[in-house]
């Protein structure tokens, strides 16, 4: 997270303008003692002055920014910590140096030109999209801001964005930058390459007494133990407290035969149809069949397969068209029907099978229906439940009477670290609410009673520490299976790199790469139309990376995707794209990039202004800013 926040406050020049742009009151809020303050100044560059409150609420801003932007809220003691302070000094002094820029080139701005700043921003539009005084009044009131001020404000951005936009706008990337973005990123390469397993080093021998030591030695926090909790916890669902065996066959019965439909099959037929043009069309085919001819004959003389004419299996309730259900559910099976008016024209239907319906006898599912009986019971007893386990806990009771006493489980967890894992190193896929379950057992104390953790809408988790193992370093008996593992991984890993390094030299030095492959006995491969962004399922990233940082004919060494093995390779060939010019880079990446540019520019503008004009800072000041 440390390296996130410093990464997402540094490129800060081309976002000066923003230190005192107050166009966000919804989000930050600004003080109306903005222009007023404690009476010094954190800094002075000429005869412009930053003061102590402008920068508490320059400091403030940022922190709210990178809390915002990574989901959590960022403490003054993180802040300090990550260098905040230091990065708004930053931003003020970039701010103040083309402050005083613009006083020294006499900038300024009409009050026509502020006027109509002010009308655009869109705080203080009214419902018709329009500037509103009474909104401008109101959002200034809201955030305790004269208007004066905010005036006063506006008019400062607006003109140290003069000399930025008289730096930067309008800038792009020139052409011949482009043409080599297009060039390097459209290339594709032939590799040549052996994938070198770890067999060619193998066997490898047991390590001494001494190297396992030294081993373990050099990486002993590697097999430190974590801290492990013992947790006890109780689960509160209507199925923990579902009795089936409480339900009466009565009941059972009752509820048997107010829902038989859900445990009815109705009657199945295989449907086949005919669609005619029209009705004579249907009634001469009908007049066939009657006549002698089959029903396959009248399908095989309309040009069709048997499968075309199949519409399907149904229950007389799930057939679309409701003149086809009554006519086929009419019908004996084998039997042709009338000519049907269906909805898609004139239809011969024939029924093939009929399955008739089936009921599931009482016997068969009772068991079903007294727990689904007890789990709709349980669902209104939940509550009560946990009333009397919260009332018992209370009264002294430990978790194991309280559970007791209303019939739950109280379910042990002997060791567990915040990854979930125990000492074996297995994760344990069992726990309720795991990842909430184990980051709040692992923020309490020993012994405490917690709060319970909701389970869905109708459950609640009771928990315990009911023992802390803290971390700890292992001793080389504990671990000792492990270091020899990873010993071993190590020496196999350091062998076979080695082996490649001298493989990879004796094809640079010209022995035939065939030759090569036959005598490791390994397969020589070789990938055509490589390029730079490739994730190939047989060179990996690092391979491919690898093969465009060398020029043509040249060899190197990469690890192979499976972390095991080693590749040795060959640039064969490479391929320049042809026609790449400017044009040929995404108008995102062109933009991305002129953007990349103007930072720069305004990166070495204020460089230049801040040695040329004196910037003096006063650390106390910044002190007493940070101190209220």
């Amino acid at each position: 997270m440390l390296n996130s926040l410093r990464n997402a406050a540094r490129s800060w020049v081309s976002k000066v303008l923003l230190v005192l742009l107050v166009l966000s009151f919804a989000i930050w809020g600004i003080s109306g003692q903005i222009f007023g303050g404690l009476g010094s100044n954190v800094l002075a560059v000429g005869d412009t002055r930053v003061s102590v409150m402008d920068y508490r609420l320059a400091y403030d801003r940022q922190i709210a920014q990178l809390s915002q932007q990574f989901g959590t809220s960022i403490t003054r003691e993180q802040a300090q910590a990550f260098g905040v302070d230091n990065q708004v000094l930053a931003q003020l002094v970039a701010g103040a140096v083309l402050d005083e820029q613009a006083r020294e080139m006499r900038l300024g701005l009409s009050e026509d030109r502020l006027a109509s700043l002010t009308a655009e921003d869109p705080a203080f539009h009214g419902p018709d999209g329009r500037f509103d005084r009474n909104q401008f009044d109101w959002v200034l009131q809201q955030v305790g801001m004269r208007p004066d001020d905010y005036l006063r404000n506006r008019q400062q951005v607006a003109v140290r964005q003069q000399i930025v936009e008289a730096v930067s706008d309008g800038l792009d990337a020139p052409d011949a930058f482009l043409r080599a973005v297009a060039l390097h990123g459209g290339e594709d390469r032939t590799v040549e390459f052996v994938v070198l397993p770890p067999s060619l080093v193998e066997p490898i021998e047991a390590p001494s007494e001494e190297q396992v030591a030294q081993w373990f030695e050099e990486h002993r926090s590697d097999y430190a133990a974590p801290e492990y909790r013992q947790i006890q916890y109780v689960k509160l669902e209507p199925e923990d407290i579902a009795d089936p065996s409480a339900v009466s066959e009565e009941q059972a019965r009752q509820e048997y035969d107010r829902t038989i439909e859900r445990y009815t099959t109705g009657e199945r037929r295989r449907i086949e149809q005919i669609v005619f043009a029209d009705t004579e069309a249907a009634s001469a085919a009908l007049d066939r069949i009657r006549s002698g001819a089959s029903f396959e004959d009248v399908v095989a003389e309309e040009g069709k397969q048997m499968s075309d004419v199949l519409l399907g299996t149904f229950e007389k309730e799930r057939v679309a068209d409701p003149a086809i259900a009554e006519a086929a559910f009419a019908l004996e099976e084998g039997a042709v029907s009338d000519v049907v008016e269906g909805t898609f024209g004139p239809i011969l239907l024939r029924v093939t099978e009929i399955t008739p319906e089936t009921v599931r006898p009482f016997e068969m599912v009772s068991q079903e229906i007294r727990e689904a009986i007890a789990i709709d019971e349980a669902h209104r007893l939940v509550t009560n439940v946990y009333d009397a386990y919260e009332d018992a806990r209370a009264s002294g009771d430990t978790m194991q009477a309280a559970a007791d006493s209303q019939r739950l489980e109280v379910v042990t967890v002997e060791a567990v670290d915040r990854s979930g894992r125990n000492p074996e190193g297995t994760i344990l896929t069992d726990l309720p609410e795991s990842r909430l379950l184990l980051q709040e057992a692992f923020e309490t104390e020993q012994g405490i009673e917690n709060p319970p953790l909701n389970l869905g809408s109708t459950g609640y988790l009771f928990y315990e520490v009911t023992q802390v193992d803290a971390a700890r370093d292992r001793e080389l008996d504990e671990v000792r299976e492990r270091v020899v593992e990873d010993w071993t991984a190590n020496e196999r890993s350091t062998r076979l790199s080695e082996r490649a390094a001298e493989i990879e030299q004796r094809l640079a030095d010209g022995t035939p790469f065939s030759e090569l492959a036959e005598e490791l006995d390994v397969e020589l491969q070789t990938k055509r139309g490589l390029t730079r962004d490739a994730n190939d399922a047989d060179l990996g990233t690092a391979a491919v990376a690898a093969a465009f940082g060398v020029a043509r004919g040249e060899t190197g060494v990469a690890p192979a995707p499976d972390d095991t093995s080693q590749i040795v390779f060959r640039v064969a060939e490479v391929i320049q794209p042809a026609g790449a010019g400017p044009d040929a880079v995404p108008e995102e990446t062109r933009d991305a990039m002129a953007s990349g540019i103007s930072d720069d520019l305004l990166d070495q503008l204020v460089a230049r202004l801040q040695s040329q004009y004196e910037v003096t800072v006063d650390r106390n000041a910044i002190q007493q800013a940070l101190s209220f």
